[in-house]
């Protein structure tokens, strides 16, 4: 098995606490995985890890086959992965173009292509119209659009989406949606945090779910859902059948 993503027993503590317990990822190459979780089960935690943003508290982990754990490995593993971080991590006082170059920079790419990437990104994102503004001046669907476009830049092998579609309008999601499917179908690999399971069944070929720090399942998603709705199984292995009733005693009372 080619695997992109490769983890045995993956775990992060922050002191007396364990975020990531002990986790097992094998994500294969050139598949659209969804890496599915509650609030608070270890997601992004383990996206920093796996994009060195984190150091591990213990375990190992490959990403396309380099040893993250060693600088070397991991500062090669960086040249080809881009990242969409939880907090995008743009820098406010730059336009659009200014800080694709700025990225295209930091990866050594040559002036030219940079260029000419750059202005079919901002052109199919539709960002071009608003180049001149800083990017302390954009909505937040328009700096996740930037985020995008940034991470796709250096042309990447691997792709690491924190959340992509939390809050952006229908456009926008359409737009990644598609540019996300073709990056795919080209034999890259997409991995994918996503609070919106509709998205996830739609894009994903493989799913991944973690609950309070532990990877409880993962496949093909045609396996997770086990012939019903990957929300249903979702909520199945996160505990959430058992809560689905629970209700506010007073909404039941008469108005008075």
């Amino acid at each position: 098995m080619n695997l992109a993503i490769e983890t045995h027993q993956l775990t992060r503590n922050f002191n007396d606490f364990c975020a990531v317990g002990g986790i097992d990822l094998a994500v294969e190459r050139g598949t659209f995985y969804g890496f599915l979780g509650p609030n608070g089960a270890g997601k992004s935690t383990t996206i920093k890890m796996l994009t060195g943003l984190l150091a591990p508290s213990g375990g190992r982990m490959l990403v396309l086959g380099k040893n993250m754990r060693d600088p070397k490995e991991s500062l090669d593993a960086k040249r080809h992965m881009g990242v969409i971080p939880e907090d995008l991590a743009l820098f406010d006082n730059l336009t659009a173009r200014e800080y694709l170059t700025f990225v295209g920079r930091i990866h050594l790419m040559p002036r030219d292509t940079i260029r000419n990437r750059t202005e079919e990104l901002l052109s199919v994102l539709a960002l071009d119209d608003v180049e001149k503004k800083l990017t302390l001046e954009y909505s937040h669907g328009m700096k996740k659009k930037l985020a995008m476009a940034a991470a796709l830049l250096p042309n990447p092998d691997l792709l690491f989406l924190d959340e992509p579609f939390e809050g952006v309008d229908a456009v926008t999601s359409r737009v990644i949606r598609d540019l996300l499917s073709g990056y795919v179908a080209r034999g890259s690999t997409v991995f994918l945090t996503s609070h919106v399971l509709e998205i996830v069944e739609r894009l994903c070929t493989h799913v991944g779910i973690i609950v309070k720090g532990k990877l409880v399942e993962q496949g093909p998603l045609a396996t997770i859902r086990q012939g019903g709705t990957l929300e249903d199984r979702f909520l199945q292995q996160a505990g959430a059948d058992s809560e689905s009733t629970r209700k506010l005693n007073w909404l039941d009372e008469a108005a008075s």
